[in-house]
């Protein structure tokens, strides 16, 4: 189910309501039921995913929290890097593994040729396995008390207004808000709804109108003079741009009308005075996720100079790879890295 679809014109009002309708104690029933319904109107079988990568982490994280040291905590944080990670390779780059490795079996004059699996990408997985990490991560290094009520836990993983696409929520900041018992607000209505309401705008008018001229050049950029082609770039940055932050917005919005606050994903990036601001202002979620679990660990920049360079290019590199799995993603973070 899309943000812009009738479906969801229908399905987020009646959640709403029956929310507010509800005793406290039965509404994160409804939130993680409406969750696991928005997900299953896309592709029904791959819920089974979700529930998985749900199960795994929130017994891994009871165990964390009963070992003593991170040594004895290790195995369980590994199980939960590796169904997570095995299950987002899986589906995301086992192709794109398969396509490079046949293509060097025909450089070097071998017949063998490894079959192309059918597989179709689950929608919003790269940003529920980086979220449910996350909280593995925070409980291994004793900076997170493990959950123990699997219900929340799962609802955590699964809220329906960043499911798709983000944003990447913490633990500590997202899942207090189920416990809180929100009333009716005037205020929280109005603006969740005025937020829906830009969104779709900057989604369906904006992004989706510039599309329409991007797609033609980008299809077939032969058959357009260079300055068409330029254009075409230019137009292309603003529809990324209005796509990904109207769809937030839709997400901020519909999350309010809840009374659950979840976090901002741009602040006016194309403003930035060089690119490290750049990526304090675009997709913040993701940004000071990369920042905390993997440019930190590396060292970050309280290293020698090169190997500091060496983190920058590896976290960008990975970063890169995490948005797609081509070549032309890997290019795209090293260029940013070195920049």
């Amino acid at each position: 189910m899309l943000f812009n679809t009738i479906d969801f014109a229908i399905f987020l009002p009646v959640v709403v309501i029956i929310y507010y309708l509800l005793p406290h104690k039965f509404r994160w029933i409804l939130l993680l039921a409406a969750s696991y319904f928005f997900y299953m109107s896309w592709r029904v079988e791959y819920i089974l995913l979700i529930v998985a990568s749900t199960l795994v982490d929130y017994f891994s994280g009871i165990r964390m929290e009963k070992l003593p040291d991170r040594k004895s905590r290790l195995p369980w944080l590994l199980l939960s890097l590796g169904v997570n990670l095995g299950l987002l390779f899986f589906f995301k780059y086992a192709n794109f593994a398969t396509g490079n490795l046949n293509l060097l079996f025909q450089k070097v004059g071998l017949s063998n040729e490894i079959p192309m699996m059918k597989l179709l990408l689950p929608v919003g997985i790269s940003f529920y396995t980086f979220q449910t990490l996350s909280y593995s991560i925070e409980v291994y290094f004793g900076r997170q008390k493990a959950e123990k009520h699997l219900g929340y836990f799962a609802l955590y993983v699964s809220f329906f207004p960043q499911l798709v696409a983000g944003p990447i929520e913490r633990y500590s900041r997202l899942a207090p808000q189920f416990r809180i018992k929100q009333h009716i607000n005037y205020d929280n209505l109005s603006r969740g709804l005025r937020l829906i309401l830009y969104g779709l705008f900057i989604k369906m008018v904006i992004a989706d109108n510039i599309s329409g001229i991007v797609d033609l050049v980008y299809a077939a950029p032969e058959n357009f003079a260079s300055l068409d082609i330029l254009k075409g770039i230019f137009l292309y940055s603003f529809q990324i741009y209005s796509d990904f932050y109207g769809y937030s917005t839709i997400a901020i919005g519909s999350a309010l009308l809840l009374g659950i606050r979840i976090m901002d994903n741009f602040k006016s990036p194309y403003l930035a005075k060089n690119i490290s601001e750049f990526w304090q202002r675009w997709h913040i979620s993701i940004s000071t996720w990369f920042r905390d679990y993997l440019y930190f660990p590396l060292g970050g920049n309280r290293v020698s100079k090169q190997r500091w360079v060496l983190n920058i290019l590896l976290v960008f590199l990975i970063s890169g790879l995490w948005h797609g799995a081509n070549w032309t993603f890997l290019i795209w973070g090293l260029l940013f890295g070195l920049l």
